[in-house]
């Protein structure tokens, strides 16, 4: 049995190196997501299949500092580049000042799914995805309107 499971978790650990270097091959993106707002998006694999991405933004309530925690999952699509599908989760801060709401610092968690494409011959990455969030702070509130484009340079 135990020569089972060291066979076994032999395998999983070369599947995943396998799934590394087929990647996008790059290890950090920076760039801009606009939707309901605009933000400066910075994105850092921390491993093969697992990144982090924080973003600094304005929208129609005030700013925004976020960050999420995403699982990359390739999509099994016939070219040259790379598309890749996403989802994660994190958490944002920020201001708040809207008459239907509290004004102040707002607090939240936030959920993403998403869908990429990296380009082959130029270190260029196009991104669409939706990030809805629950705010705690300054009142419970949850926020819908997450969709957005990103647009990112790879490196």
């Amino acid at each position: 049995m135990k020569r089972f499971l060291l066979i076994a978790a032999l395998l999983v650990t070369c599947s995943f190196s396998a799934n590394a270097q087929k990647g996008n091959g790059y290890k950090n993106a920076i760039g801009i997501r606009g939707g309901w707002g605009a933000e400066v998006s910075y994105q850092r694999y921390i491993a093969p299949a697992n990144r982090l991405e924080g973003t600094i933004g304005v929208n129609r309530y005030g700013f925004s500092v976020e960050a999420m925690h995403q699982w990359m999952f390739e999509l099994p699509f016939n070219t040259a580049g790379v598309w890749q599908w996403y989802a994660g989760a994190g958490a944002g801060i920020g201001s708040w000042s809207n008459n239907d709401f509290k004004e102040g610092f707002s607090f939240g968690l936030l959920g993403q799914v998403g869908i990429e494409y990296t380009f082959a011959k130029i270190p260029l990455q196009l991104s669409l995805d939706y990030r809805p969030g629950f705010y705690f702070l300054p009142e419970d509130q949850s926020d819908w309107g997450g969709i957005a484009i990103g647009v990112r340079y790879c490196f």
